[in-house]
């Protein structure tokens, strides 16, 4: 079975101040994962391997302004919109250079479930789609009966021996953000602009930033997972 996000109520801002200007050229989006140490949010490595009732949330910016789309697949097969949200009225237009959080409410992730990997799919795209994911939790559109979910990965998550040995952490490699694989089942209203993505997508991590770009201009959508490993 898969780790379950459980989403709680917590006082929180929906987007930072206007920080420094990104790198431009290639188009550049930057998501950073944080993790609430008692009353403090802290950046964490995208590896890392979460303990059962960590609470977390994203940060995400871009170098261009575009559309945003972040839906989570539960462990039950039903999504969840996290971005935009119905409940803040928000549009999901995003402006470049400007930090975002997943979810767009004063609410956070709290890790719970069996020991697996969450994943979160992420659409950007500079230009508006017809195609949507499915609207958020509350009023939601049930999953299509002949839609097959897509089955969970079954792996325990792992520590890289080296880095639990230099830092003391446990880094699973295999989380963090990921290009999804090819005929990948993927939630409702994402397939059609999958199959637009581009799949020449640069995965970096820069300190415990986990940076994605694209080598050319992005004239369409792109789709990515972020795998959140769970103990």
């Amino acid at each position: 079975m898969r780790p379950c996000l459980l989403i709680v109520p917590l006082a929180a801002t929906l987007a930072w101040p206007q920080s420094h200007t990104m790198t431009q050229g290639r188009h550049r989006m930057e998501i950073m994962l944080e993790r609430l140490d008692g009353e403090t949010w802290h950046t964490i490595d995208p590896g890392l391997v979460l303990a059962e009732g960590d609470r977390v949330r994203f940060r995400f910016r871009t170098n261009f302004d575009g559309y945003l789309y972040v839906t989570n697949l539960n462990s039950s097969g039903s999504y969840q919109q996290l971005f935009p949200s119905e409940r803040t009225g928000r549009t999901n237009y995003i402006s470049g250079n400007q930090e975002y959080q997943v979810p767009a409410t004063s609410t956070v992730f709290r890790v719970a479930g069996p020991a697996g990997y969450e994943t979160v799919y992420w659409l950007v795209t500079p230009e508006r789609i017809n195609e949507v994911p499915p609207r958020g939790a509350e009023g939601a559109p049930p999953v299509p009966p002949n839609y097959k979910s897509p089955s969970p990965l079954q792996l325990i998550p792992r520590c890289d021996d080296s880095i639990l040995r230099a830092r003391g952490d446990c880094i699973d490699n295999t989380a963090g953000p990921k290009l999804v694989p090819r005929g990948a089942e993927l939630p409702q209203g994402l397939a059609e602009a999958a199959d637009k993505s581009r799949r020449d997508l640069l995965f970096m991590r820069q300190e415990d930033k986990s940076v994605i770009s694209s080598p050319e201009p992005l004239t369409g959508p792109v789709i990515y997972e972020f795998r959140l490993a769970h103990r």
